[in-house]
């Protein structure tokens, strides 16, 4: 587990989304959490994000800006695995709180 925590910044939050750019040194981690909205994910840099699940750890290729998009429940730490900084934004869907 890596001690180095990514950097959140949100920079908008109304009461339909919560967009946070996220900041990881190399090496650095969210730490493991719970997702509690739908969300999507924008990579601003390219590049490999470990994922580290309930049911294993993989390794996932991210493109710079092609998105993806997760449900809520999702379950897991998210690691740079690279010698780069890496920087995604995500904007989480907030109109069921």
């Amino acid at each position: 587990m890596s001690e180095t925590k990514a950097v959140p910044t949100v920079m908008i939050e109304n009461d339909r989304v919560r967009v946070t750019e996220w900041r990881f040194a190399p090496g650095a981690a969210t730490g493991r959490h719970v997702h509690e909205y739908d969300y999507v994910v924008v990579p601003i840099t390219a590049g490999t994000l470990r994922l580290v699940e309930p049911d294993g750890t993989r390794d996932a290729q991210l493109a710079t800006g092609q998105p993806y998009n997760r449900p809520r429940g999702v379950d897991h730490d998210v690691i740079n695995a690279n010698d780069h900084e890496f920087v995604f934004i995500e904007i989480e869907l907030l109109e069921n709180r």
